[in-house]
């Protein structure tokens, strides 16, 4: 590394990257999800489109806290969708954003993480929960303690997620550090690439049904979880390793194509929304994006 001071992702450059990656995961077929093949759960892909736009001014700002991106972009994004498309994405993605654009001489990304989420304070809390409840997400539930029903006291957003983290990967996401988007996502969108061809992008729909299917496949979905119950959880998953020929490897092969809709439709007539394995699909090609500038230093 030359420049021990300035090692940081440029906001114009997260802005980008953010709405790139929420656009480019509406283009891959994602069963049970919305997408351009499908629509789904009184969704289309023009909300998510407009919600993207709305939320990546919030997320790249290197002037907010994590909080504040969350509650803005969130803010943002219902006014745009008039519904809540993208509350998971924006939690998952403002502290990626934030560590991407910390200016520090580190480049190791999870210690970047690691001090970005150290920073956090009851104010970032307790924007995070106003946010929750603006978007009021299906299956929320109550809590005894740190209800985001109620604003979280003197309870820090880390706390508040460790409560939550047993059923809610995306809680679980920033008591690890991101750990599961960097020890398994990440490989498995580069082992995905590799498996079509070297030069292939990472954000091929080919490749990016095959992340989102690995994700069903391996992880109990949490917005399932939330409103179906676990068993319901599970048999999504089961379900997805069934087709695992129709999605691993990547294919573009017609009958593929017509298996994994016909399980889309099929989810969808149930009201099952993947929509969290959906946020950590958006939010493994909104890293990759950030971080692998870091990787050659």
């Amino acid at each position: 590394m030359t420049d021990q001071t300035v090692l940081h992702v440029p906001q114009s450059e997260i802005h980008d990257a953010f709405i790139r990656a929420c656009n480019e995961e509406l283009q891959a077929l994602k069963p049970g999800n919305v997408h351009v093949f499908a629509p789904g759960h009184d969704m289309d892909v023009a909300q998510f489109e407009m919600s993207a736009t709305a939320a990546a001014p919030y997320i790249a700002d290197p002037e907010l806290s994590v909080g504040a991106r969350i509650k803005g972009a969130v803010k943002a994004s219902m006014k745009a969708a008039g519904c809540n498309t993208n509350l998971g994405i924006v939690l998952l993605c403002a502290p990626l954003a934030a560590a991407a654009g910390r200016v520090q001489a580190e480049a190791n990304v999870s210690e970047r993480l690691k001090a970005t989420l150290a920073d956090l304070t009851p104010q970032d809390a307790d924007d995070v929960f106003a946010a929750i409840r603006f978007a009021n997400p299906g299956g929320l539930g109550t809590a005894d303690k740190a209800d985001v029903r109620s604003t979280p006291g003197t309870l820090g957003l880390i706390e508040a997620m460790r409560l939550s983290a047993r059923f809610d990967r995306i809680a679980n996401a920033y008591i690890t550090a991101f750990e599961d988007i960097f020890t398994h996502h990440l490989p498995v969108l580069a082992q995905a690439r590799r498996q079509i061809g070297p030069d292939t992008p990472a954000t091929d729909k080919r490749v990016v049904t095959t992340l989102f299917m690995r994700l069903l496949q391996d992880f109990p979905d949490s917005h399932i979880g939330r409103k179906f119950g676990a068993e319901a959880a599970r048999g999504v998953q089961t379900r997805a390793a069934a087709l695992k020929a129709t999605w691993e490897p990547p294919q573009d092969r017609p009958k593929a194509h017509q298996k994994l809709l016909a399980f889309d439709q099929e989810l969808k007539s149930q009201g099952l929304n993947p929509g969290t394995t959906a946020d950590f699909v958006v939010a493994t090609l909104f890293a990759d994006r950030m971080f692998r500038r870091f990787a050659a230093h």
